[in-house]
């Protein structure tokens, strides 16, 4: 909880400090990478740095975390979602003083606040930090190699990858999860990305890559079958929850992989819940796992899926052309949706199951979170 004294701080200042958090965290990022570049190189996503959209992200999620202590609450679901991003790329507990000296100075530099301010502000930002750093230390963390066992052709852009560890037994992971994959690219730089897992194997992990950036470029052209990766242990907190009530799976693009996983362990099983999948692609021939999709749902009990394609190719049902929308779905009001696309896609999904009543939503968003 804030002191009363930086509660009032704060909750004065709040407004002012959200107005200019996009700058303040523009800021930050180029003070923080001048004094230490090689953070750049091998920990952020320097192609998120560029377009601007981690700056957005930190920026919602200070914010967000402010207004809820304000409030009396904790965003739970986003501080555990940044815990896992952060274990999964090798944030360090020490690395959190760094990230306070340069967030301070840089609303210290665009506010120009008094000194009273500022601590206030710095309590927020501890308060956050060390919670965050509670929740870290009891994730597992760590990266090792593994070697490209298969690799197999999805679609034109997106390739599967099936890899094993060079030493020792695959560790443990659960529907819904992703991996961190970290490459060294042309100019010397170590980027790291991540992809959710994307099927249900036993002896060995299998995560696919679309064809969109440096490091997927990377992967696409340079790992064959035989080559070395470096990957993370498994993370994310966004898995498929035990339970008999009826799931709702809706995706789009290449974010339909953590749903196969999730749909694979559930016909795995034999589960008896009843199973909505709903996906949204360009058209047929960009639909990764397409095949995988009709098959599972036909082996599972009690299961519908609902395909939607902006420019189908030949005969497509009306109604299932153009974007996914869940609105002519039945979706019962206690079912647990499970989400992952673009943020767009993310946005108009809550919002529709919102309307019908649903509210136990999870979601998985890859680079910044911009949800909010």
């Amino acid at each position: 909880m804030l002191s009363p004294k930086s509660a009032e701080l704060v909750e004065a200042t709040l407004p002012a400090v959200g107005a200019a958090i996009g700058e303040i965290s523009k800021l930050f990022y180029q003070r923080m990478f001048a004094e230490h570049p090689v953070l750049l190189r091998v920990l952020f996503n320097r192609g998120n740095q560029a377009n601007g959209t981690q700056a957005q992200a930190l920026a919602g999620s200070v914010a967000a975390f402010a207004s809820g202590l304000l409030a009396g609450q904790q965003p739970d679901a986003m501080l555990r979602r940044i815990a896992h991003k952060h274990v999964s790329v090798g944030v360090t507990a020490g690395q959190y003083a760094v990230v306070h000296k340069h967030l301070l100075a840089a609303v210290g530099e665009v506010l120009d606040v008094t000194p009273e301010i500022a601590a206030a502000w710095s309590e927020v930002y501890w308060l956050m930090a060390d919670t965050l750093i509670g929740l870290e230390r009891f994730l597992p963390r760590g990266q090792q190699d593994y070697r490209v066992i298969a690799r197999f052709q999805e679609t034109e852009d997106v390739v599967t990858f099936v890899v094993r560890p060079v030493n020792g037994p695959v560790p443990l992971n659960a529907p819904g999860q992703y991996v961190s994959v970290q490459v060294p690219l042309p100019d010397g730089a170590r980027q790291i990305r991540q992809y959710s897992l994307s099927g249900r194997t036993d002896d060995a992990l299998q995560f696919s890559v679309k064809r969109d950036g440096e490091v997927s470029r990377y992967l696409h052209d340079r790992a064959p079958v035989g080559s070395t990766l470096r990957l993370s242990r498994p993370a994310g907190d966004v898995t498929l929850q035990p339970g008999d009530g009826p799931v709702l799976f809706a995706s789009a693009g290449i974010g339909c992989t953590p749903m196969i996983a999730m749909l694979a362990e559930l016909a795995a099983t034999g589960s008896p819940r009843q199973v909505i999948a709903v996906h949204g692609d360009r058209d047929q021939f960009s639909h990764p796992f397409r095949a995988e999709l009709a098959q599972l749902v036909a082996k599972l009990e009690d299961a519908q899926a609902h395909v939607f394609y902006e420019l189908p190719v030949g005969e497509w049902p009306a109604e299932r052309t153009g974007f996914a929308d869940l609105r002519g779905v039945p979706v019962p009001q206690d079912t647990t949706a499970y989400l992952c696309g673009p943020v767009p896609f993310l946005r108009a999904m809550r919002a529709q199951l919102l309307e019908a009543g649903v509210t136990d939503i999870h979601y998985e968003v890859f680079g910044p979170d911009l949800t909010r």
